[in-house]
């Protein structure tokens, strides 16, 4: 188990919680190979009825870490990345996810709220998916899960035009239950996970399961947004994208598309 992440199960809940604040919770891939085991190990385990995703040091997470994200799009790889098998068991878990969302989060930090069940966040909490600007597309079924949770207007200002939400404006667009103060947060999460894992667990887990989205359908579309993800990562301008983000100077697409 990485020491950049924290699992543990309390009361019936197992939270996750984000232990690399000083890259702004980044996540690498052991931090995601450990979530994919504590979730797939949470499938067979009666003593968790819920999962909590938290942040800490005053930030959610600021997505893939950085690093990995750029080898990947400079070199086209093609291997599974951890972060892909994360993304593919979302939509098969089977008992309710709620995240605490403090601080940045950015691209699958946003994504990935899109399949939880309750979403609460502080004021200060922002919310961005540069997917775009960065030569790339939308992630984690979220071609279908943000329409449908967002309507299609305000998806695509999130997810293309990539506007920076605010803890209000996510409220506001259906994306986060409620706003509380930063100091309340985490208590906030974990009333309401320990709420429900006192329910009927045949009921509650059948109630979750008629209210979401097929999880087939939801799969599918993953399978179909990773294929023209790494079309595009292999793209001159994402290329482009990655070496002006590591140069500190503004992308020129326009070059790119030329070939220059």
């Amino acid at each position: 188990m990485t020491q950049e992440i924290e699992i543990k199960v309390e009361g019936g809940v197992q939270v996750i919680r984000f232990l690399r604040a000083d890259k702004k919770n980044a996540l690498t891939g052991p931090m995601y190979d450990a979530m994919s085991e504590a979730l797939d190990a949470s499938e067979k385990n009666d003593a968790i009825a819920a999962h909590v995703f938290i942040g800490s040091g005053g930030v959610y997470t600021a997505g893939n870490d950085i690093n990995d994200f750029v080898r990947r799009a400079r070199d086209g790889s093609q291997d599974v990345a951890p972060s892909q098998m994360f993304i593919q068991r979302l939509p098969k878990v089977g008992k309710p996810m709620i995240a605490a969302v403090d601080g940045l989060a950015v691209g699958i930090g946003v994504t990935m709220l899109l399949h939880c069940d309750l979403v609460y966040a502080s004021p200060a909490a922002s919310f961005r998916t540069p997917f775009v600007d960065l030569g790339l597309i939308q992630e984690a079924g979220s071609s279908v899960l943000g329409p449908a949770r967002l309507g299609y207007a305000r998806a695509f200002e999130l997810f293309v035009l990539g506007e920076a939400w605010t803890a209000a404006r996510a409220a506001e667009a259906g994306l986060v239950n409620a706003v509380v103060p930063a100091g309340e947060l985490e208590a906030k999460a974990m009333a309401a996970a320990k709420r429900l894992a006192a329910k009927p667990r045949a009921a509650l887990l059948a109630a979750r399961r008629l209210l979401k989205a097929d999880p087939a359908a939801i799969s599918a579309t993953i399978a179909n947004e990773v294929a023209v993800y790494r079309e595009l990562m292999r793209s001159p301008e994402a290329k482009e994208a990655f070496t002006a983000f590591l140069e500190k100077r503004p992308p020129d697409f326009a070059k790119a598309r030329r070939g220059g």
